[in-house]
């Protein structure tokens, strides 16, 4: 998931858009729509945690986009061409309105967790500009997550759209073009004979069996492939959108899936896992390939684009998942008054405040977790679990919605809904599970410690915090000039 990656509503339900002359019905072709499909999911940053396996690495993403990524694409798109709004709206006519209200607030909730993890990377990265030995120091990436997370507070508190095409060129600047070289420098590496850091045999296809634990991170993969239901709004778009999404879907998930092994088995070509970062691995074999071709300062370049890319991503983003919340929660009186205002510019600087103060506490324990690593992975598991139960309420919907409203026009249906979604459904729930059960990397801190941070941030942030607000809210809470 990119940042792109946090969630992306289109207008809520209830609102009504102003009546204008009709307009004739622009179509994007099966291609286009994959392309963004792609840019929207694929980034470098998952590449270090899946090359501690090796060539296992490539069965490891292909089983989350089978069980996963494609169930998520496709029940997406029979909701968005269903019914406008979003997830919002999606499981309220599906479920109910309080459980929708839980979907939405999951989508929004996942990013206090998520900047922290997103800004690590940064961090990590931009160390290789100035001072590699700074990767590992959780002063340092904590400084750099509150101070980064702030000015994007500011800048985009002030309506700034300077930095709204930098997402898109992220794709090329962050992504491709990094990518492209690093899989190059890999295969011309092996090809002047040197030995790959990881077996590349096929008796390495499949990962070592030591219990889950040697599975935990797969659970990394989840997020990495979340977002793909956002561009399920585009099905609309296409002229034959039950023969063309699904071509557009595997076309996709091709694209992505080579975007993410790919750069994945080429660090671990040249990166031992033992040695590997789960912050600073994509820079770590920037510099291994670059060390080894003699153009040691071409690290320094590389770990711009990628912090430009990353910081654009986040600053184009960073009000998006707030403006959803607010949307919802003004006309149904979720939020009390206070978080539903607007600066002058239209943005919802309270709710971003208000997340900025608890994402700077968490940003704050890297500076008391000994490894940055172990850190890193304990605030992805935690973004993953929350956007989890988004997906877990998606899929139930899309079955209820199928028996309630059988006769709602959809411009696709899936087909074999009920397997469909209930290998997504079953996924996701396995997913959540094996969340919870720690990585046999990082063995070192006691079990207690994990279970309590895991399920405490998900808990905590994504039940108790909205139950909190249903429970609590009071009629006066809805605007009355966006009463649903």
């Amino acid at each position: 998931m990119t940042l792109t990656e946090p969630a992306r509503e289109t207008p809520a339900a209830g609102t009504h858009p102003t009546p204008s002359a009709p307009q004739a019905q622009q179509f994007i072709s099966w291609v286009t729509l994959a392309m963004m499909t792609t840019a929207s999911v694929a980034n470098l940053r998952p590449s270090p945690s899946m090359a501690l396996y090796g060539l296992a690495a490539v069965f490891l993403y292909l089983v989350p986009a089978v069980v996963f990524l494609l169930p998520t694409a496709l029940v997406s798109a029979e909701l968005a061409s269903g019914w406008t709004g979003g997830v919002y709206r999606w499981v309220s006519e599906g479920l109910s309105k309080p459980l929708g209200f839980l979907a939405v607030w999951c989508q929004f909730a996942m990013t206090i967790a998520y900047y922290p993890s997103l800004l690590a990377y940064v961090a990590s990265t931009f160390a290789y500009v100035i001072d590699p030995r700074l990767a590992d120091n959780g002063l340092y990436i904590a400084v750099v997550i509150v101070v980064v997370y702030w000015a994007g507070v500011f800048i985009s508190s002030r309506g700034t759209k300077a930095v709204a095409g930098l997402a898109g060129m992220g794709l090329v600047i962050g992504t491709l073009i990094p990518g492209v070289v690093l899989v190059v420098l890999g295969l011309v590496f092996l090809a002047q004979g040197n030995p790959s850091a990881a077996p590349m045999d096929s008796g390495h296809f499949l990962p070592p069996w030591t219990g889950l634990a040697s599975l935990v991170l797969i659970v990394n993969n989840f997020l990495s492939y979340a977002g793909m239901e956002m561009n399920g709004v585009h099905v609309a778009s296409l002229r034959e959108p039950g023969k063309q999404f699904p071509r557009s879907v595997f076309a996709a998930t091709g694209l992505v899936l080579l975007i993410f092994i790919l750069p994945a088995l080429a660090i671990s070509w040249v990166m031992p896992g033992e040695d590997l970062s789960l912050t600073a691995g994509v820079m770590q074999a920037f510099q291994g390939f670059f060390d080894h071709f003699g153009v040691g300062w071409l690290t320094k370049v590389v770990g711009v684009l990628l912090v430009a890319a990353a910081l654009g991503g986040m600053l184009t983003w960073l009000a998006g998942p707030a403006k959803g919340l607010l949307m919802v929660s003004r006309q149904e009186g979720y939020l009390p008054p206070v978080l539903q205002k607007l600066n002058q510019r239209g943005v919802p600087r309270n709710i971003m405040v208000a997340q900025g103060v608890l994402t700077t506490l968490i940003a704050l324990l890297y500076a008391f977790i000994p490894d940055v690593s172990s850190a890193y992975w304990i605030f992805s598991v935690i973004t993953t679990q929350i956007y989890l139960v988004v997906y877990l309420l998606m899929f139930a919907a899309v079955v209820r919605l199928r028996r309630t409203q059988p006769d709602r026009p959809r411009g696709f249906r899936v087909p074999a809904v009920r397997l469909v979604a209930g290998a997504g459904f079953v996924a996701s729930v396995a997913a959540m599970c094996i969340g919870f059960v720690p990585p046999e990397q990082f063995g070192g801190g006691p079990l207690w410690r994990y279970l309590l941070t895991v399920g405490g941030g998900l808990l905590v942030l994504g039940f108790l915090a909205p139950l909190a607000f249903l429970k609590f809210r009071k009629p006066h809470w809805v605007d009355p000039e966006h009463r649903a």
